[in-house]
């Protein structure tokens, strides 16, 4: 059997600054005590170390629990007199470095535990998880740990990151500063404006790249504080901002591509249920039991039985039911009209049939006529679909949806085009040495083409030239400090906007 000594320093082993006298079970508490060692102590005002003893005083610290159990932790300190004549602290408590700190009612150890449970969950989530841990706390002492923790040396990242997060929607933003290399945060500012960034870049000189979003008081923020600094647009927010003007030009010529409506071949699934059926069907008028008829496919009997009750195939397919329009009385007449003269005006289309009873808006005939709901039933999908099988890459695209964006394309010349214009410039998010050259000849493409929307995009590009040419060129990207932003609406969620920023920048900053 070992030593209880030995048992006693392997359990308290972070208490090894101490001398360990006596341990007490007294149920739910482990009581230690515990007297310091006496060995001399520098004052803590002149550092002269000194042994000689004024008094005693005792104090309570509370320990890592053990067994799932408190652990309070009886100290006996000395209280030494300093031996320098004129020293302001003619006596001073004797502390522990590193494990007893000045004013403090816990360990370092356990303060440290603590605080890596309020850095992630804050006041009162991390209160109740501290009671699950035996080393109960209140929601207050909670968020005084939280705001005691020290947060990191701020350095300045040759690489910056700049993105905004919102505190309160439409309202109230703030910026969060990162190293877009490392991912650390590095400073939150309060709002979005230009002059808080200009501030900060003009206080923490020696950052060379700037990666931020398409916003213009950011970049002027750059260009007024750090005109050598090369600013990066991130190459996410200029695909983000062609998926939207490329959904809009597919919904602009959805009249085009509707009217190849054109039905789906029939799938595995319904394939094989009509050879099940075809199975099956005649056997009962031959004498054969319906137990038999499901035993010889291995079906269920109710499926046989509803085989058997209906004479013709039950509809696999089911056509999609849509709301009735005011326009819907005046397709005939709109159709005819249209195919009589295609290039007739939707106005002139809107007038005529206001004067034959139409009592809706020019916006709903106009969607109406856009849609191929004038000419066709439905579109066979619906623009989001088409947008996404154009943003799609054309390797990843299974066979049908190749094809039907064939079809749909090649029925519409300008979604030929879109197509083409949007797999080009797609390659050109790949950063590499020429994409600025590159970058030249696809907008002037682009401005050859028919394309309103995409032409807005291109006069987007244009203002912020230099940015976005850094973008398709350099390999920097503002991808972790979106990630940040990420993780800090989870830190909001978790506050549920009870805390300031203060507490949230804290928070933000020890991530």
């Amino acid at each position: 059997m070992r030593d209880v000594n030995e048992l006693v320093g392997a359990v308290f082993s972070g208490l090894s600054a101490l001398v360990v006298q006596d341990v007490v079970d007294e149920g739910e508490v482990i009581r230690v005590a515990a007297r310091t060692r006496g060995e001399p102590v520098p004052c803590p005002v002149c550092g002269e170390p000194t042994g000689r003893v004024h008094g005693f005083h005792g104090r309570v610290v509370a320990d890592v629990p053990v067994d799932g159990r408190r652990v309070a932790v009886s100290v006996l300190g000395r209280r030494l007199v300093c031996p320098v004549l004129g020293c302001p602290r003619q006596t001073f408590r004797e502390q522990v470095p590193g494990l007893i700190e000045r004013y403090q009612r816990r360990t370092r150890r356990l303060a440290d535990q603590l605080g890596q449970v309020v850095k992630e969950l804050a006041g009162r989530a991390g209160a109740r998880l501290s009671h699950a841990l035996a080393a109960a706390i209140s929601r207050s002492t909670a968020l005084r740990l939280l705001t005691r923790l020290p947060l990191p040396v701020l350095r300045v990242p040759q690489v910056l990151g700049v993105d905004d997060f919102a505190l309160k929607r439409r309202h109230r933003y703030a910026t969060v500063l990162t190293d877009a290399e490392t991912g650390e945060r590095i400073d939150v500012l309060p709002g979005r404006g230009a002059d808080a960034l200009e501030r900060w870049l003009r206080g923490h000189p020696g950052v060379e790249v700037v990666c931020r979003d398409g916003s213009g008081a950011y970049g002027e923020a750059v260009r007024r504080a750090l005109p050598e600094a090369a600013q990066v647009s991130d190459r996410w927010h200029l695909w983000k901002n062609l998926c939207e003007k490329t959904l809009a030009e597919v919904r602009s010529h959805s009249a085009c591509w509707a009217t190849a409506n054109t039905p789906r071949p029939a799938g595995v699934h319904e394939q094989t249920t009509q050879e099940r059926r075809h199975q099956i069907h005649d056997l009962p008028d031959k004498g054969v039991g319906l137990l038999e008829c499901a035993r010889r496919p291995n079906l269920a009997l109710n499926t046989v039985k509803r085989y058997a009750r209906t004479r013709e195939p039950e509809p696999l397919r089911r056509a999609p039911r849509y709301r009735p329009t005011l326009a819907d009385p005046y397709r005939d007449d709109l159709r005819g009209r249209r195919a009589a003269d295609p290039a007739v005006p939707v106005k002139q289309l809107f007038r005529e049939i206001q004067e034959q009873g139409y009592t809706g808006s020019f916006n709903l005939l106009y969607r109406y006529i856009t849609q191929g709901l004038a000419e066709g039933d439905r579109p066979v999908i619906t623009p989001q679909r088409l947008a996404r099988l154009i943003l799609h890459h054309p390797d990843h695209l299974r066979d049908k949806d190749a094809t039907l964006l064939a079809e749909l394309t090649g029925s519409c010349p300008e979604m030929n085009q879109l197509a083409v214009l949007v797999g080009e410039f797609a390659q050109l998010l790949t950063p590499a040495v020429g994409n600025e050259a590159k970058l030249t000849a696809w907008i002037a493409g682009v401005r050859a083409a028919e394309l309103p929307y995409l032409h807005a995009f291109v006069n987007g590009l244009e203002l912020d030239r230099a940015a976005v040419d850094a973008g398709l060129t350099l390999p920097h990207h503002n991808g972790r400090t979106e990630g940040v932003n990420t993780r800090t609406k989870r830190i909001m969620r978790q506050m549920h906007g009870r805390a300031g920023f203060d507490l949230l920048r804290h928070r933000i900053l020890l991530q």
